[in-house]
């Protein structure tokens, strides 16, 4: 069975890097507890593209905003599918999802489940 890929892309203002950071590093732990076996959270440094259209674009950044490309890797599908329902489940999950505090908006964020198409 080839591995599975969970992918998220967010524009998150700059002035909650630190603390998406915080965050981040909490929800690794919580996913590699629930089955991930890579967790990588990477905030967007070369994002000017000559040739192609930008992150910075893809994700409607605006100047006071970074781009934040996270993925998680699982070892199927069912493997993603069952630790995303223990991981909402997860009671260390309400302190880093407080709706009276969001980090960055939700409804600007892409998410998506990947086949494993190439990888050495």
């Amino acid at each position: 069975m080839a591995p599975y890929v969970d992918g998220f892309v967010l524009p998150l203002p700059k002035k909650n890097l630190a603390a998406y950071k915080a965050m981040a590093t909490a929800a690794c732990a919580i996913w590699k507890d629930h089955g991930a076996l890579d967790y990588w959270e990477c905030v967007g440094d070369d994002l000017a593209s000559e040739h192609s259209r930008s992150f910075t674009d893809m994700a409607d950044a605006g100047d006071d905003e970074v781009v934040i490309f996270a993925w998680a890797v699982f070892a199927s599908r069912e493997a993603r599918d069952a630790a995303n329902t223990a991981i909402m489940a997860d009671e260390r999950m309400a302190p880093l999802m407080d709706p009276d505090k969001p980090l960055f908006d939700c409804k600007r964020m892409a998410h998506g489940g990947f086949d494993v198409l190439v990888h050495d």
